[in-house]
């Protein structure tokens, strides 16, 4: 959105103030989030964002559920996919440009150690992992029914695990070479005897 345009609908402004507050974490961690860094980085009023959100607490949580709601949706499937391509397209999107930058994997530090700041935040994190991985563990019992709905479950945590050491990794400078490993990793555990 330009600068100087206050968001004319309500979904607008929030996503607005919710963006802010994900670049404000990202570039300085939860001490940079302030009410009034906020408003100034979504380039609107301090009112505004005390209407939507009572205080930092609030608006950390939504910007929280908003972040691992966008990484649940990396599991979303695509149209016209058949059970096992569902799965090899949804383990390729963890590590998609846009989630390999400096910025978003930053991101997803901070929230990580969110998670031993507040026990709001933790219960977020907590939640998101559940969902995460139940939804893994319901793509791979797609792609290979033969898997009892527990050998389901373990794999998709042990490809949650892998994908979170990509994620981490890849903010010390992982070559592409040791990624397509690590993505390959993920298939031999889904696919895999």
């Amino acid at each position: 959105m330009p600068r100087g345009r206050t968001p004319a609908l309500p979904e607008e402004r929030v996503e607005a103030i919710l963006d802010a507050v994900l670049t404000i974490l990202a570039r300085e961690g939860i001490a940079g989030v302030t009410m009034r860094a906020v408003a100034r980085e979504a380039d609107v009023s301090l009112g505004l964002v005390n209407y939507y959100y009572v205080d930092k607490h609030q608006l950390i949580c939504a910007a929280l559920q908003r972040i691992e709601a966008d990484d649940v949706s990396i599991l979303n499937p695509v149209e016209g996919l058949d059970a096992q391509e569902q799965l090899r397209s949804a383990l390729a999107r963890v590590a998609t440009p846009q989630i390999m930058t400096t910025e978003y994997l930053s991101l997803r530090l901070q929230l990580w150690s969110l998670a031993t700041a507040h026990r709001d935040f933790a219960e977020i994190n907590a939640s998101a992992h559940v969902r995460y991985r139940t939804r893994l563990a319901a793509l791979i019992s797609n792609a290979r029914p033969e898997l009892s709905k527990a050998d389901c479950r373990r794999r998709a945590n042990d490809i949650d695990v892998v994908q979170n050491g990509v994620w981490l990794s890849s903010l010390l400078g992982v070559d592409r070479a040791s990624l397509r490993r690590a993505l390959k990793t993920c298939e031999d555990i889904a696919f895999g005897d």
